[in-house]
Order: structure tokens, then sequence, then C-alpha cells
């Protein structure tokens, strides 16, 4: 504690891991390059799903029939409620796949063991 400090050294092979933690101008465009592919996934995720949401008032306003009214809202949202989800997370998880890939210089397995 009391002595000298000790040179710090770089971890060799990982360039642009270094420009992100020491947040230069490169590391920035690395980490925005990601938010802007997170961001773009988003908003994708939200413009599907705010269609049907949308269109549906007016779609039930034209039926004029409750059981199919409620039908729909029981049963036909959830599958594409879920589908919008397992989408999403697909993407971002390959979002993140893709920027570790780029940082590390290497493949990068997932959880599941593919590249």
């Amino acid at each position: 504690m009391t002595g000298e400090p000790r040179a710090v050294r770089r971890l060799p092979g990982h360039p642009t891991q270094w420009e992100i933690d020491e947040q230069t101008t490169l590391g920035a465009a690395y980490v925005r390059s990601l938010m802007r592919s997170q961001l773009r996934t988003g908003i994708t995720a939200f413009a599907v799903l705010a269609l049907p949401v949308v269109t549906l008032p007016l779609f039930f306003g034209a039926l004029r029939n409750t059981t199919v009214v409620w039908i729909v809202l029981g049963f036909g949202c959830y599958p594409v409620l879920v589908l919008i989800a397992w989408w999403y997370v697909r993407r971002a998880e390959r979002n993140e796949r893709d920027f570790a890939r780029l940082v590390h210089g290497r493949a990068v397995r997932d959880r599941h063991g593919a590249p």
C-alpha cells in the first residue's frame, strides 16, 4: 500500500476492449453502434405491436359482435404478443453477440453453444 505503484500493462489481443474501457472516441463509437442497433430493434418491436393495438378498436367497432371481441382479446392477442417478445429477445441477443464478437475479435458462443 505504501510502495511505488506498479505499471499497469494492457491486455494483449483485445485492442477494441481497451478502446471501450478507456472511453476513447473509437470506443464510444462502438458503444453507440450497439445502442443504435438495440434502439432500432426496440422501435421495430413497438411498431409491430402498435399496429394491431391501433387497428383492433376499428375492427371491433365494425364487427359489433361481443363474443368474437372477447375471443380475440382472450386468445388471439397473446400469441401475437409472445411472437413479438420472442423476436425481440432473439434480435437483442444477436445484437449483443455481434458486438461481443466485434470487441473480442473472435467467435463468441451463446449459452446454447451456437456461434
